[in-house]
């Protein structure tokens, strides 16, 4: 359980003179900003919140850095002047709220951390609890709030990360803790547990701790009430399978093929808090499918991993298909004798099939089933319905985000999606060309990353020389690549920081991981690269088996 209590300490007071330390492009269209304390950090970040720019997204505080993305080049150069030009000693913190988090202390790495920090098990126990932790940014994952203490307790991250790190564990990492907002892999040494739920939809405000907040844990005893199925938090909605009685049945999934999933263009401006954009992976191939179906860009459809997927039209229906291109069929319900069939045939007419093409807007009649079929280039297809599917809306979106579990489940054999009506002025559009897809070497452009000091010469030579391969272990997360190993000519850790969309990420075993839309929002392996924004959507349909080029390209103006 967890307790708010107001604070009697008023404003926290603004930290000293100081100035940015450096700014190190991350691709083009973010900067990751180098400050030289927490207190600056926190600085930077309000000032930012308070006032945003034209174009400003997101701004990810961390331990030394803030990373601060734009919708453009352009709006990017004015955050960099802004950040140059500011007074990090100027303004007040947010006075944030107590929180009290019980907590039982019989965490795995107890024993462990004991070691590293010379103390007994209740030396450890009364360290952690005895002080007032201060919640500095969030990050990671929904609700995950980075807790910076005296420094009391300083400890490594695990050597080897646990693959499942059950919701709500209490756990402490270099000098900050953090709980566990639900099941997930992590790094962090655990010394307990708690039944607080630290994120709900269903609170006006969803994080539990808040950036400025403090937090105490006041340690009790196994007895206490604790969440068991804390990892299955109502962060997600199940799939539209029963709309209600006012909605407007538009499609029935026969068959989801290997992942299908309701996306639209994704919830950004949230990072802050832990939330990733989401949305699809191919941006340009959703808004090529609305914009054929009559929709506004920002309507909900359907993305579609590796073709497989049957739907059934409840009532008349206009569809488009576009992104990997696939083979469409429709076929027509066979008609029963009393429907006109033939009774020589057995009481049914034989079913009529055909053809629509990709990239152009086609009729789906009540009762008709669409098959999407195998790709023979690219991976994803995007299915919009004129008006749009009307999935719940969540933090502003429809999107399923895999990573957080935020939005509607993966669709199974049986969902009903709901379609809105058209809305406005739009209309049909005419067929459209779509871009090429890859064939061969798939050339991707990068800015060299925030971190790419963090690699040998010959590891960052390697790493524009040599082909890469997207392995089967590729999701929406990211593209994990295989190749020859990035070796680091730097010891330790890196602390955790901000990572934008397009980001390649090298984890300790040296091959790459191309951040893709539901990604992490912060990270702390280092980023050798990151994909300029119009290569993303080419890298959205990059198959298992394909081949990767990165090609450098000079970083931002602004950032240098």
């Amino acid at each position: 359980m967890s307790v708010h209590l107001p604070s009697r300490e008023g404003s926290v007071a603004a930290p000293s003179r100081a100035a940015v330390v450096g700014l190190r492009p991350a691709g083009d269209r973010a900067v990751l900003i180098e400050l030289p304390s927490l207190d600056a950090v926190l600085s930077l970040q309000r000032q930012l919140d308070a006032e945003p720019l034209p174009g400003q997204l997101d701004v990810v505080a961390a331990a030394t850095t803030v990373l601060v993305v734009a919708d453009s080049p352009e709006a990017l150069a004015l955050i960099a002047r802004r950040v140059r030009s500011l007074d990090l000693a100027s303004g007040e913190q947010r006075a944030g709220e107590l929180v009290v988090i019980e907590t039982v202390y019989d965490g795995a790495d107890l024993d462990e951390v004991a070691q590293l920090t010379g103390l007994s098990r209740e030396g450890v126990v009364a360290a952690h609890s005895g002080q007032v932790w201060n919640a500095a940014f969030g990050g990671f994952a929904p609700g995950f709030a980075y807790l910076a203490g005296d420094g009391g307790l300083d400890v490594p991250r695990r050597s080897s990360p646990r693959t499942a790190v059950p919701a709500g564990s209490v756990a402490i990492a270099g000098t900050y803790s953090a709980v566990y907002p639900r099941e997930s892999p992590g790094g962090w040494q655990l010394l307990g547990r708690a039944s607080a739920v630290m994120w709900d939809l269903e609170r006006a405000n969803p994080a539990l701790i808040r950036p400025g907040d403090r937090v105490r844990f006041e340690p009790v005893r196994a007895s206490a009430r604790l969440a068991e199925t804390q990892g299955s938090q109502p962060t997600t909605t199940p799939a539209p399978s029963s709309a209600g009685p006012a909605a407007n049945p538009g499609l029935v999934i026969v068959s989801p093929g290997l992942q299908s999933t309701v996306q639209d263009l994704g919830r950004p401006r949230l990072a802050a808090l832990g939330v990733s954009a989401a949305g699809a992976v191919d941006r340009s191939s959703l808004r090529r499918a609305n914009r054929l179906a009559g929709n506004p860009e920002t309507a909900a459809g359907l993305e579609v991993l590796f073709g497989g997927l049957v739907v059934r039209a409840e009532r008349d229906q206009v569809l488009a298909v576009t992104g990997a291109r696939v083979p469409l069929s429709v076929r027509r319900a066979e008609a029963s004798a009393d429907d006109g069939g033939s009774a020589d045939d057995g009481g049914s007419a034989p079913a009529v099939e055909r053809h629509p093409s990709l990239d152009a807007p086609f009729a789906l009649l009540a009762g008709e089933t669409l098959t999407l079929g195998a790709p023979t280039a690219g991976l994803r297809s995007y299915v919009a319905v004129r008006g749009g599917l009307d999935a719940p809306e969540i933090l502003g979106s429809r999107s399923t985000d895999t990573l957080s579990g935020i939005g509607p489940e993966p669709l199974r054999a049986g969902s009903t999606l709901a379609v809105l009506p058209p809305a406005g002025a739009h209309v049909v559009g005419a067929p459209e060309s779509a871009p090429p897809l890859p064939e061969g070497v798939a050339v991707l452009r990068v800015v060299p990353g925030p971190r790419q000091d963090w690699f040998t010469d010959a590891s960052a030579e390697a790493f524009y020389s040599e082909e890469w391969s997207v392995t089967p272990q590729s999701s929406r997360v990211g593209l994990r690549l295989a190749g020859p190993q990035l070796e680091r000519c730097r010891d330790g850790e890196l602390k955790s920081e901000g990572t934008v969309l397009g980001s390649v990420q090298v984890p300790p075993n040296g091959q790459p991981v191309l951040f893709l839309a539901d990604h992490p929002v912060t990270g702390g392996y280092p980023v050798i690269g990151v994909v300029v924004d119009a290569d993303l959507d080419l890298a959205a349909q990059l198959p298992p088996g394909a081949r990767v080029r990165f090609v450098m390209v000079a970083p931002p103006a602004a950032t240098h």
